[in-house]
């Protein structure tokens, strides 16, 4: 495919004229919370993740939001480390209107513990009660505080019991490997330690380079302050390790089975086969080499990687990544993928320097509404979609972008979640379409393995001892991950793991789990988890 972006200009020239004819859907004047076009108000909003810039009022779908809601948006982003760029515009004391975080982030309740953010629910007394019909319920019961306020409200927030009555509900967790390499050396099977070494070597061995760059036989997420999830929970989860025995946590970091991998990856990184580009790039770097076909195999969340795999389609289809079965135990047990969780991806709260918090509440009520997710997920009626016999049906040339380049899609259209900070993807479901994808198989693939695991995630309460041996244990265990894979040998991989034990329990490991468990019945009463 030619590069789109030398037409940019045109389609959203066109795009906007068709706009301008077709109007803004009929259900923008049904809507409480939509304010006049004509009294436009710039709200500031922060997103705490630095690789978003899809920007606002250039597409099709952030301009119709606009005309909607009387409401333009200026985003803000950090430029390099998240947390201190956060950190820093918290102790400033002059916060941005909206900020859009992950919940588990301890900003979170730091903001509502300081007074920093406005109870939602209070807002929406004052200014918008439509909020009441909109909001999901149980996501508001789940975020409700002991003092009864609501203070952010979730995107992506998926129930136990959605999980239940819906089978299209699947996990973001998956085995990747590059289709052509992995059908040339005979699509083998690497769910068993044996499997996944040799098929590595004999990868690297049959294609030592790509496009004159060295192969990365293993790809996974990067490593951070608390870890690698790629590498601790994405193939604990693959092996199906429980969360918990007997009425207690389970210390899923020393689980047998997962020490074995562990040590699978120890050795493969002696023989060379662990690149250091896993140890050091940061998601900019991966994105790069994941759009050049450069990793062999990857335990990654394939909705952090859809774009590259578009990139991948439109130069040679089958340079794509697929997902196959990963890593298993030793009874071959399904993989338990983790779904969304009632918590959700992220929070969006409203700061008491909002400058029209009226507006804001109006704003994020038109968003999470049935009209607002319409337009995030599909777009603008006669733009990006048309209807057909009752069902929406994509566009073929828009469809045809969305699939080839989302850089250029976005900016033109803007619609299939680029603005993804409220998307409710359960209510999303019924607007699904038949059309596939290059990531149709990865999030298809996911669908048999996926599980509610939500009980399991404890966030600690911000400023507390509690919280402060909990980040002490997550620097111990990401420094101790590291050691163990670049360990010379197994008897120093058992030395460190020895010492991370004892130091641990030090740290008051054993105490914190009682009480992180705690905090999981109350998650099941609160669920209606048996």
């Amino acid at each position: 495919m030619k590069n789109c972006a030398q037409s940019i200009n045109k389609l959203i020239a066109l795009s906007l004229a068709a706009l301008t004819l077709t109007g803004c859907g009929k259900g923008a004047a049904d809507t409480p919370s939509k304010s006049s076009g004509d009294d436009t108000v710039t709200l500031d909003w922060y997103i705490n993740y630095s690789w978003f810039n899809t920007g606002w009022g250039s597409n099709v779908v952030s301009r119709t939001i606009t005309e909607n809601t009387g409401v333009d948006i200026n985003f803000i982003t950090p430029q390099g480390n998240e947390e201190e760029k956060l950190n820093a515009i918290i102790e400033s004391g002059s916060l941005p209107d909206l900020i859009t975080l992950g919940w588990w982030e301890p900003q979170v309740n730091e903001l509502i513990q300081k007074d920093m953010v406005y109870a939602i629910n209070e807002l929406a007394d004052e200014y918008d009660p439509y909020f009441y019909q909109v909001c999901d319920k149980q996501a508001v019961s789940w975020y409700t505080q002991s003092d009864g306020n609501i203070y952010g409200y979730p995107s992506s927030s998926v129930t136990p019991q959605d999980v239940e009555s819906n089978d299209k509900i699947g996990s973001n967790q998956t085995f990747l490997v590059r289709k052509d390499i992995y059908e040339a050396i005979g699509s083998p099977d690497m769910t068993t330690i044996e499997g996944f070494e040799g098929a590595v070597k004999k990868a690297k061995e049959m294609f030592p380079l790509i496009d004159g760059k060295p192969l990365i036989p293993i790809g996974a997420h990067l490593f951070d302050d608390s870890g690698n999830v790629s590498f601790d929970q994405y193939i604990q989860n693959f092996l199906a390790i429980p969360y918990e025995k007997d009425g207690r946590l389970y210390d899923r970091n020393t689980d047998p089975e997962y020490i074995k991998w562990l040590k699978m990856f120890r050795k493969l990184n002696e023989e060379g086969y662990l690149s250091t580009d896993v140890f050091i790039d940061q998601r900019t770097q991966m994105e790069e080499k994941i759009a050049e076909g450069r990793y062999f195999c990857m335990l990654y969340q394939y909705t952090d990687m859809a774009a590259q795999q578009k990139t991948l389609y439109s130069k040679d289809p089958d340079s794509i990544y697929i997902a196959v079965d990963g890593p298993k135990n030793m009874n071959g047990d399904d993989h338990v993928l983790p779904t969304n969780t009632v918590s959700g991806w992220t929070v969006t709260m409203i700061s008491k320097d909002c400058k029209h918090p009226d507006r804001a509440i109006q704003f994020m009520d038109y968003l999470i509404s049935e009209e607002g997710q319409r337009i995030v997920y599909l777009g603008v009626e006669g733009i990006t979609y048309d209807m057909v016999d009752g069902k929406p049906v994509i566009k073929p040339d828009v469809l045809k972008l969305l699939n080839t380049d989302r850089g250029t899609y976005d900016q033109i259209y803007g619609a299939d979640d680029a603005y993804w900070m409220l998307q409710d993807n359960v209510m999303q479901l019924k607007w699904r379409t038949d059309n596939t994808s290059p990531t149709t198989q990865l999030e298809e693939w996911t669908y048999k393995y996926a599980r509610y695991t939500g009980q399991y995630d404890v966030i600690l309460p911000a400023d507390t001892e509690d919280a402060y041996i909990d980040s002490q244990l997550s620097a111990l265990w990401a420094d101790t991950l590291q050691q163990l894979l670049l360990a010379a040998s197994d008897e120093e991989f058992d030395r460190i793991l020895e010492e991370y034990k004892q130091e641990r329990v030090a740290l008051g490991y054993n105490g914190l789990q009682e009480k992180r468990y705690q905090y999981v019945v109350k998650a099941k009463e609160k669920l209606g988890i048996n």
